[in-house]
């Protein structure tokens, strides 16, 4: 039986805290599917193939180092219906703090209820990570501040050309 994860968020942008969930999470299923969430009302910093472009470049290699395939969709509905979609029964959720432990387990035992066949497995961030949040990181980077220390080196790049252009 091949067990396959989803891990979903917006990774707007990917976060070195992302990577970690991503990489310690491929050491417990055979395919990891990262799904990225497209929302029409929200203007993201990055489009959704400038994330799932981020993912692989930041990730490919970390994953398959633990011999798990990795693969990067977007959706745009609920995270059980997207796992449904991809064939997973596994739901991956990071938490940084009690603050994530609540809501995630708020949104745990609904998934539960909707999709009883999807477990949902929680993993913690690692200690030096947790304090890095995606939402955190952009308003830095919008104020102009240095967010190399959060992000993957291709993010930052891509932070600070587009930080540049609107300056």
């Amino acid at each position: 039986m091949v067990r396959k994860a989803l891990y979903t968020g917006t990774f707007d942008p990917l976060t070195n805290g992302h990577v970690d969930i991503i990489t310690r999470a491929a050491r417990f299923c055979d395919e990891l599917v990262v799904a990225i969430g497209v929302h029409p009302g929200k203007t993201p910093l990055f489009s959704a193939e400038e994330r799932t472009e981020f993912v692989r470049q930041s990730c490919e290699r970390l994953v398959a180092a633990q011999s798990c395939k990795l693969s990067v969709l977007t959706f745009s509905g609920l995270s059980v219906t997207a796992a449904r979609e991809a064939g997973a029964t596994l739901l991956l959720r990071g938490l940084r703090d009690g603050t994530d432990l609540d809501y995630e387990m708020e949104m745990a035992g609904m998934n539960a209820v909707m999709a009883p066949e999807i477990q949902t497995v929680f993993l913690a961030a690692s200690p030096g990570l947790r304090h890095i949040a995606a939402t955190l990181v952009r308003q830095i980077a919008l104020l102009g501040g240095d967010v190399s220390s959060f992000v993957p080196e291709v993010v930052a790049r891509a932070i600070a050309a587009k930080t540049r252009a609107s300056h």
